[in-house]
């Protein structure tokens, strides 16, 4: 008896070091906070300005995401051949910095909680916006663009203060939870054919071309309605809504590329669990919800030029299907 809780108690204690915070997983998470900060501040790219607030300011943001990438790799490739880090340094303490980094979450959106009530700006970036209630304030946030030492935390939101809410979706619920399918394959082996290994690359390319073709269209379109979409000139329902290209096809074209891109992740893992499903399964809800929100609100703003386009494009999201 006396052997078998020594033994159960050392597996429950090497069950927590995996999974409880701790300082190491803090200091892994830092070093990459750290690098970003001065990777954004630093590396060079090209300057664009955000979208115009409601005081008609604009906040300009240094466009380099792409280098930041590929220095870290470097850098990365760097450490882990001079010894100096080790390459499955994530899939060996995933545990701990999931647990750590949603504590770091609480404290972050803590900090941002009390440092936004001090501020006395009046500019729509910083100003306050202070309800009777804690909980709802310190989780969908109080400022819109909170700053720390020059960086903006939350550029890429066009409407929604940085709260928790945001804090978590970005540090926590997305890394960990779209990246499932990584994790299955640690500890299962997939087998797939040749064949469904080719479908999958090519799942992978027309959900990246749709993604991104679609949004690039639209894009075009809003700098300079004349010009042609797939050589020939724009359709145009009310003067603003493009009804050619991606957009000719289904009223949100750039959600099919989404969900396209998020199933080739999953693929590889084959046909065996549900569980590397998780991702593209929460993306197919999510984005079905959201589609149905935006219906309205479009409906909302456009009226009868909606509804004209709803039927010049009947089909949602996937043609002849939804």
């Amino acid at each position: 008896m006396e052997i078998y809780t020594t033994s159960l108690m050392a597996t429950l204690q090497d069950y927590a070091s995996l999974v409880f915070p701790s300082w190491n997983a803090a200091g892994i998470i830092l070093v990459y906070f750290t690098y970003l900060y001065f990777a954004g501040f630093f590396l060079p790219g090209r300057v664009i300005p955000g979208v115009l607030l409601a005081d008609k300011s604009r906040i300009s943001y240094r466009c380099n995401g792409f280098a930041t990438l590929l220095l870290l790799i470097a850098l990365l490739g760097i450490t882990v051949v001079a010894g100096l880090f080790s390459p499955a340094v994530i899939a060996d303490r995933g545990g701990e910095l999931l647990s750590t980094t949603f504590i770091l979450s609480i404290l972050i959106t803590l900090v941002l909680y009390f440092s936004g009530r001090s501020s006395h700006s009046t500019t729509t970036s910083l100003k306050p916006h202070v309800t009777n209630s804690f909980i709802h304030d310190w989780w969908f946030g109080i400022q819109l663009n909170p700053q720390f030492l020059g960086i903006d935390l939350n550029w890429d939101i066009i409407a929604e203060n940085l709260g928790f809410m945001l804090v978590f979706g970005d540090l926590v619920w997305i890394p960990f939870t779209f990246s499932i399918q990584g994790w299955w394959l640690l500890t299962h082996k997939a087998d797939i054919t040749k064949a469904a290994a080719i479908l999958n690359v090519l799942v992978f390319i027309i959900g990246y071309r749709v993604f991104r073709g679609s949004n690039k269209q639209k894009h075009i379109f809003k700098k300079d309605p004349t010009t042609h979409i797939w050589g020939e000139p724009p359709k145009v329902i009310g003067g603003k809504l493009l009804a050619s290209g991606y957009w000719g096809i289904a009223r949100h074209c750039n959600y099919l590329g989404d969900l396209l891109l998020a199933f080739s992740f999953s693929l590889p893992c084959g046909a065996t669990s549900l569980v590397p499903y998780f991702y593209p399964v929460y993306l197919l809800i999510l984005l079905i919800w959201r589609e149905r929100r935006d219906e309205a609100r479009c409906h909302e703003k456009y009226r009868e030029d909606w509804v004209t386009y709803c039927k010049v494009v009947p089909w949602r999201i996937l043609p002849y299907v939804y």
